[in-house]
């Protein structure tokens, strides 16, 4: 079972690689307005979403204890930026605080999953 964790938990870092990466490269165009969201950004918010779910049931089926209220706030988070990504996803360009807000998102998920203990 562990291998299998483990494995997902590779997975859901690579969505988040994946987000963030997004993020990271449209900087420069944000700075002028011109970002738009990539497929790529949609992609990563999915594998996190559907690796998230099968790691709190992995978890929950090896017995492990499982801090509800931590993934209910990362689970909120993540509905919030998938759900600005893929409404603005075919846009030419996505306003400058609607875009910096996915980040801030992002990186606070982020902080979320590694400092709540």
């Amino acid at each position: 079972m562990d291998v299998l964790i483990n494995v997902f938990v590779a997975l859901h870092i690579i969505g988040i690689a994946s987000l963030l990466g997004g993020f990271l490269t449209q900087m420069k165009a944000m700075a002028e307005g011109t970002a738009r969201f990539s497929p790529a950004m949609l992609h990563g918010a999915l594998t996190m979403l559907v690796t998230g779910v099968a790691l709190v049931g992995l978890n929950q089926a090896d017995d492990q204890t499982v801090n509800n209220l931590k993934i209910g706030i990362k689970l909120a988070v993540l509905v919030v930026i998938l759900g600005l990504v893929y409404v603005k996803r075919d846009e030419e360009s996505v306003e400058k605080p609607l875009f910096a807000a996915v980040g801030g998102l992002t990186v606070a998920n982020i902080f979320i999953a590694t400092l709540w203990a």
